[in-house]
């Protein structure tokens, strides 16, 4: 009986190997890493050609999903009610914070990144005191050194928030290039190791 069983398991294998067939599926197919990379590398590359209209469009952009977000998230609490509070919450946010940038965009251009370098800023200071207490708990000089990078990197953009956003659309640039190409390669990976198919 046990001998059985294990031929069957390893008919099973040697099927799956004939068909194209992993133990792993691939989370997301070559052609969608290699879209991604495509549009991500574009994207960057109008970030670093003119980089504060690039970032006039994707705030607006980004006020519309906000927008729209927040309208199906209150439709869908008329079929689904879990959490209600909190679902509610996010839908009136969304649509408050869609409505203030699409009624003031050149506005929200510069605020959204403000307020997302302050939000670095505090995040560095926070991460980098944590990192200090690990040290001084007994995570070693590592900890150490790194709680105090960040704590310098949180002062940094802290004191000078405003060119660190008038940086954001160059840093964009330079990330979504970087990524792009990144995503591109691996798409080229991703399409040689993928099994020909009839």
């Amino acid at each position: 009986m046990q001998n059985q069983v294990n031929h069957l398991a390893e008919t099973t294998q040697m099927a799956g190997a004939t068909s194209g067939v992993t133990a792993g599926p691939e989370l997301f197919p070559w052609w969608l890493v290699l879209i991604q990379g495509i549009v991500t590398l574009i994207l960057g590359l109008f970030f670093l050609y003119r980089p504060y209209g690039t970032l006039f469009v994707l705030v607006t952009f980004l006020g519309a999903y906000w927008f729209v977000s927040g309208l199906i998230g209150l439709v869908s609490l008329f079929g689904d009610r879990t959490n209600l509070g909190l679902k509610l919450l996010y839908a009136i946010l969304g649509i408050i914070a869609g409505i203030a940038i699409l009624a003031y965009p050149f506005y929200s251009t510069f605020m959204v990144p403000f307020i997302f370098i302050i939000m670095i800023g505090v995040w560095g200071l926070v991460m980098g005191f944590l990192s200090l207490f690990g040290a001084f708990k007994g995570g070693g000089w590592g900890a150490a050194i790194i709680g105090i990078l960040l704590i310098l990197f949180g002062l940094l953009v802290l004191a000078n928030p405003y060119v660190s956003v008038a940086a954001v659309p160059f840093f964009m640039g330079i990330i979504g290039v970087f990524a792009g190409i990144c995503a591109i390669i691996g798409s080229l990976f991703l399409r040689s190791g993928t099994p020909a198919k009839a």
